[in-house]
């Protein structure tokens, strides 16, 4: 699922982003300087070059195939950001940042990687665009948050732009899986029928539709606690600005 925050370490993740678990240590904050200044960087490149092959082709239909390599190593590599989890270093919860990360590695392997067809839709763009814009927040609050340095204009962005970038996000992935669910009916891929030595089955068109399903109580919760988010970051420089 897309998060504003999913990943993003996504939504749940805002209220702690970018704080140091104290005891870290020099290194462990170094490091995670160096792996948030090389996934915002990295989500740059993949914002060129949609620009770029925007401008070269006039047409936004089949961007995905300029930007498809960097896509994935860099939304794959937010896996890393499960194991920070787990080995301390950053003070988020694994199971949330796990599904977090995880929901989106598996729209970009398991569904626009192995579904080919779906590849050219529109709603492939959209979520692309919405994570691309929300990581390239997103990992640079958490450098400048690690450096003790966070411009004003990026934290209020962080907590700003999921209000239209959230729902773009999950209307692009939603359209995306049922797009890929005729395909995936018709070919079979990733089930397992019976009979065999396991004695085991698998539809794997039947799991997409339970994913599609779990955005209805998922999205909400998410959402909201998001709003709740910038209230409590945001709401004191508001209320003061107001005053001003």
């Amino acid at each position: 699922m897309s998060a504003a925050a999913p990943g993003t370490s996504k939504a749940a993740h805002g209220d702690v982003a970018g704080k140091k678990k104290k005891g870290s240590g020099a290194l462990a904050t170094a490091y995670l300087v160096i792996y948030n200044v090389v996934m915002t960087a990295g989500w740059l490149v993949i914002a060129v070059g949609l620009v770029r092959a925007y401008l070269a082709r006039g047409s936004y239909h089949g961007l995905y195939y300029s930007i498809e390599r960097p896509l994935k190593f860099f939304q794959t590599g937010a896996l890393l950001e499960i194991v920070h989890c787990a080995v301390g270093i950053v003070p988020s919860s694994v199971v949330l940042t796990g599904f977090q990360v995880m929901s989106r590695v598996f729209l970009t392997w398991a569904v626009t990687h192995s579904v080919r067809e779906v590849q050219s839709e529109d709603s492939v763009l959209l979520f692309v665009s919405a994570w691309t814009i929300t990581e390239i927040i997103r990992y640079s609050f958490y450098t400048f948050s690690l450096l003790n340095h966070l411009p004003y204009l990026i934290k209020w962005a962080r907590y700003t732009f999921f209000f239209a970038l959230y729902p773009m996000g999950v209307t692009g992935e939603l359209l995306t899986i049922y797009a890929a669910l005729p395909v995936v009916q018709k070919t079979g891929l990733y089930s397992i029928t019976l009979p065999n030595k396991y004695n085991f089955s698998f539809d794997y068109h039947s799991f997409l539709i339970i994913v599609m399903i779990s955005y209805i109580p998922l999205f909400p919760q998410l959402y909201f606690h998001m709003i709740r988010q910038r209230k409590k970051v945001l709401g004191h420089a508001e209320d003061y600005s107001k005053v001003e």
